[in-house]
Formats: structure tokens, C-alpha cells, sequence
């Protein structure tokens, strides 16, 4: 891994953007403009609106650039613009869109994860996925606040002291955060352990 390539090399790459190379930007939007507007698409359910709304996220970071100063990891900065935008959004009413249906949400998330050859049958495959909706569905139902930790916790994999500074708060409300969704989730999906 070079040293542009990994998590210390996102903040080197800003700080030459700051210093006007282009081309950094570019590799930094090419690195992280998908987990990025995945994020997005699971705080606003709608793939247009999180597509956009990445769209802000990385104008706001190139806008950013000649303040900007590597106190934390890029992602975690990164992830504290997005986790503002999503919540701005949801807050404007003006935005609110009907929901879509949860098949026309797993029409536009596209093919997951391949399963191998010798897997489970078709019976099986039809199953975990109508799994998989329910709990996306739960997770979509929690607050945004809560579904924001609980997506950067549990699928992007941040730490408590980055999902705190990408939300603004202490470690402890994150940790408090997460109990009352993991409690909710538990709550609602309990007939399925």
C-alpha cells in the first residue's frame, strides 16, 4: 500500500489540494465517492437525493481545502460533512418525498454481494433476502441520529471516537446512541432469531 493510498495519505492528499493540486481531489473523489453516497443513499432512501447530496459533500470539502488542517483522519472529517448534509436534508420538509417501496429500493441498490456456485437454493436466496429487507427496513426506521451511528458502527466500520467527531458529540452519546438503536433493532427484529 503506498502512502497515498492509505487512511494517513487521504490527509497528505488534502493538504496538496490545498496547495492547488487538482489532480488530488480527483483521487480522493475516486477513493471515497462511493461508501459516500452509499452512506448517503441509507440516511435519505433515495438514490438521486444521495447522489446529489455527495454531490454537496465533496463541494463542501474542495471549499474546505484552504482551512483545512488534519486533526482527525480525512474519512472521519469526511463522513462529519456528509452525516450534517443527510441530517440538514431530512430536517427540510420542504425535501420530504413519499417513501419509496422497498422493492423499488432494492431495484435501484442494484445486485449485492455475488453468492458462490454451491450456495444456498433458491428457496434459501429468497429467504435472506426478505431478511435482508426487514433489517434494512428497521435500520431505515431508526432516527437519523441513531441510523447514522448505527451505519458508520456497523458498515463503515468507524470507531467510536470517529463516529463522535463526525456527529459532534461525545463518545459516551455515541455509545448511548448505538444502545438505543441496537435496543430498537432488537425489538423489531426479535422473531427472527
Amino acid at each position: 500500500m503506498t502512502a497515498l493510498a492509505s487512511p494517513e495519505g487521504d490527509a497528505e492528499l488534502m493538504i496538496r489540494v490545498r496547495e492547488g493540486d487538482q489532480a488530488c481531489f480527483g483521487l480522493l473523489l475516486q477513493k471515497h465517492r462511493g461508501g459516500l453516497v452509499h452512506f448517503l443513499y441509507r440516511m435519505v432512501q433515495n438514490q438521486g437525493v444521495a447522489e446529489e447530496l455527495g454531490q454537496e459533500v465533496f463541494l463542501r470539502v474542495y471549499k474546505s481545502r484552504e482551512t483545512y488542517e488534519p486533526t482527525a483522519k480525512f474519512r472521519t472529517w469526511l463522513f462529519r460533512i456528509a452525516t450534517h448534509v443527510a441530517l440538514n436534508w431530512l430536517r427540510d420538509s420542504r425535501n420530504r418525498q413519499t417513501p419509496q417501496s422497498i422493492d423499488q429500493r432494492v431495484e435501484e441498490e442494484g445486485p449485492r454481494r455475488e453468492i458462490a456456485a454451491a450456495g444456498p437454493t433458491v428457496e434459501q436466496e429468497l429467504m435472506n433476502r426478505a431478511r435482508l429487507r426487514e433489517i434494512r427496513q428497521a435500520v431505515d426506521a431508526l432516527p437519523a441520529k441513531q441510523r447514522a451511528a448505527v451505519l458508520m458502527h456497523k458498515y463503515e466500520e468507524m470507531e467510536y471516537v470517529q463516529i463522535a467527531k463526525a456527529l459532534g458529540c461525545s463518545e459516551s452519546a455515541v455509545k448511548s446512541l448505538l444502545f438505543r438503536a441496537y435496543e430498537t433493532l432488537r425489538a423489531r427484529l426479535a422473531h427472527m432469531i
